[in-house]
């Protein structure tokens, strides 16, 4: 079948609201750091499964590392339980496409510091998630310091600090905030074949981020280890809301 690039039509139709479907999950995404690295198409096409494609902007891919705050997680019909519901998680990331056009997320790893949230995942959404010790504060001043270090390596924390740095502002369709920030969809990969999983949410308030510190061990542990240099692009956003519905084949 041959392959259909995503125009801006399919980016904008995903972020729509699904009709017919009720979410698994109800989520908020709190406090993220979108920090992403130019890199060669070439790159990131030899690591995916069959059936993704890179996507790329301007003839370039992106590699990106986002942490953030989880809070409120919850099933449909159960109540949010603070212990298990709030956490923080960190992923690392790129974009692709399937044959269809259709964009969305491939993931490389999620750290989280919630274990059962980590198998839950793992079991239900089929996403490499990791255990992790997870560490994080925000002061008065809204600045944000958030330390990650992956259970059973002896590798020292990542660490990053990060703040927001001007009023935040919906991307503009067509430019490369948009083009990062803008996912609805993430595909995954098990035994039986490749599957699609659907967010919803507002489009993201962003602005850029002022980061101060960063760090790239994640990036090296994903199989990217000469990304060393500081990211093409940094972003902040305060958060938003969102719906989660069940992976579909």
């Amino acid at each position: 079948m041959p392959m259909t690039m995503p125009n801006l039509s399919d980016r904008l139709y995903w972020r729509e609201k699904p009709r017919g479907r009720a979410p698994a999950m109800y989520q908020q995404w709190r406090d993220l750091l979108f920090l992403h690295w130019r890199v060669e198409p070439e790159m990131i096409q030899r690591t995916l499964p069959p059936g993704l494609f890179v996507d790329t902007f301007e003839g370039s891919a992106f590699l990106g590392l986002v942490p953030f705050f989880m809070r409120e997680i919850r099933p449909r019909f159960v109540p949010a339980f603070p212990p298990i519901s709030n956490f923080l998680e960190t992923n690392v990331r790129t974009y692709v496409h399937d044959a269809n056009g259709t964009p969305g997320v491939w993931f490389y790893s999620l750290d989280a510091s919630q274990p059962l949230a980590v198998l839950i995942a793992r079991a239900f959404f089929k996403l490499p998630y990791f255990h992790a010790r997870m560490n994080a504060q925000r002061d008065n001043a809204g600045n944000i310091r958030y330390t990650t270090q992956r259970r059973g390596l002896d590798t020292p924390p990542s660490v990053f600090h990060y703040q927001g740095s001007d009023r935040p502002h919906l991307a503009e369709p067509d430019t490369l905030t948009f083009f990062l920030v803008e996912r609805y969809i993430l595909f995954a990969n098990p035994p039986s074949g490749l599957h699609t999983g659907q967010v919803h949410h507002v489009p993201y308030p962003v602005q850029p981020a002022n980061v101060t510190r960063w760090d790239g061990s994640l990036l090296a542990l994903a199989g990217f280890p000469n990304l060393r240099r500081p990211p093409d692009s940094a972003l902040y956003s305060p958060g938003v809301d969102v719906n989660v519905y069940a992976l579909q084949k």
